[in-house]
């Protein structure tokens, strides 16, 4: 895999969970929480995340059904997606999320649980990429 920093997103209208690994692309940590992150300002805020941790990636959770298909919520992930470009310098990738706010709830840790399930998306992306997917 390229080295290189990765912010991950884990959407919700509501609170969006941010993680970041480290440069080397291998330790994936929760970073925070955003607000209403499709706002303006929540997009304004992610832009400043991943300026400040010089993200190379964005990747965001892409919540599909067990049967692979995308129903409401993924196509509000994408809407979310498209205005996130538009103020990002950085390429945006999407990552299968399921699961992942279940993991995270598991793990425990101290974090808020929206970023520890953004870092559960980031370790699998990381291991999915390692791996040549």
């Amino acid at each position: 895999m390229d080295s290189g920093r990765v912010l991950a997103i884990d959407y919700g209208t509501v609170r969006t969970g941010v993680a970041v690994c480290d440069a080397t692309g291998t330790v994936a940590r929760p970073l925070t929480v955003v607000a209403r992150a499709a706002s303006e300002r929540g997009l304004r805020e992610i832009a400043v995340l991943v300026r400040e941790q010089q993200a190379e990636r964005v990747v965001v959770g892409l919540p599909l059904s067990l049967d692979s298909d995308e129903h409401g919520q993924a196509r509000a992930v994408r809407s979310f997606i498209a205005r996130l470009e538009r103020v990002l310098t950085v390429p945006v990738v999407t990552y299968d999320e399921r699961f992942t706010t279940k993991l995270a709830q598991g793990r425990g840790g101290t974090a808020e649980l929206d970023a520890r399930a953004a870092a559960v998306l980031l370790e699998d992306y990381l291991r999915s990429v390692e791996g040549g997917q």
